[in-house]
């Protein structure tokens, strides 16, 4: 089969799954033969041989069954920079970069601040700020620990040393420290949620978070206080819809400054809220 004609017809398979089937069967292809997606345009007639049709169907069936192309390439571009991923974390998503730029916006480039990432994962968020700010330390927790060897490969990758990652739920493996600035991209879902269906293989205890889908939200907003500077900043992704019920849940903790962020498609995404006191 020639390489056009391999195209065409991963394409039409792949259309009923992704929103970019010629994209993904024209990467999917390329890492088939190990060469760049530039060879498959320029040499359309190449015949595969029975290896290469035999590796490219394996991933071919891997899509269509739903599975994320960022699993089945192991990488994820997020921040411009490409970061594993596996079964293991989350998929990043574009909207989650709102919560590293506005990390960003927070911290003075000189800044020695420590920065705490909650629910790391992949470790991107964390990376990203890592790599923004060399001066800071950035402590990544997650309750996974095959999230944070994904974590941990992704700073060896990407940052210079200046972030640790550390086991346990939430705000317990770093409790007695204190921070300047905290970040998290906690579940949010819902667990009756129709979307869950469509996101079945990621992790469902990284995604699902109660009947309204606030409970790892309750946990970050009355622990986070203790590590906290008075006056530190928190920031959180939250879904859409949830806006309302974050601001309100804050400030019942005693949070004030509670402000929401919108996402590039103008749709609510993250709330900052500082720690009262002095």
């Amino acid at each position: 089969m020639r390489i056009d004609v391999a195209i065409a017809h991963a394409t039409e398979r792949l259309s009923a799954v992704s929103e970019s089937p010629r994209l993904d069967a024209e990467i999917l292809l390329g890492r088939s033969i190990d060469m760049p997606r530039s060879y498959l345009l320029a040499h359309p007639e190449d015949e595969l041989d029975d290896a290469t049709r035999s590796r490219f169907e394996e991933v071919l069936k891997r899509r269509e069954d739903g599975v994320p192309m960022a699993y089945i390439t192991g990488i994820r571009e997020f921040w411009s920079h490409e970061f594993a991923v596996s079964p293991a974390t989350l998929v990043p998503r574009p909207e989650t970069e709102m919560l590293v730029d506005l990390a960003l916006s927070e911290i003075p480039r000189d800044a020695t601040w420590q920065v705490l990432d909650l629910g790391t994962g992949s470790g991107a968020i964390a990376v990203s700020i890592a790599c923004e700010r060399p001066l800071c330390e950035i402590t990544g927790v997650d309750i996974s620990e095959d999230a944070l060897a994904v974590a941990r490969e992704n700073a060896r990758a990407h940052a210079s040393g200046n972030v640790i990652f550390e086991c346990g739920s939430w705000t317990a493996p770093v409790r007695g420290r204190t921070f300047d600035l905290v970040v998290s991209n906690p579940p949010y879902v819902r667990n009756d949620d129709e979307a869950l269906a469509a996101l079945e293989h990621e992790p469902q205890s990284a995604l699902a978070a109660g009947d309204d889908g606030l409970d790892a939200i309750r946990v970050i907003a009355a622990d986070c206080p203790d590590v906290l500077v008075a006056g530190g900043l928190l920031a959180i992704e939250h879904g859409f819809d949830q806006a309302d019920e974050v601001r309100s849940l804050l400030e019942s903790r005693g949070w004030t400054d509670v402000r929401c962020h919108n996402d590039l498609a103008g749709l609510p995404r993250v709330t900052a809220a500082r720690r009262s006191g002095k």
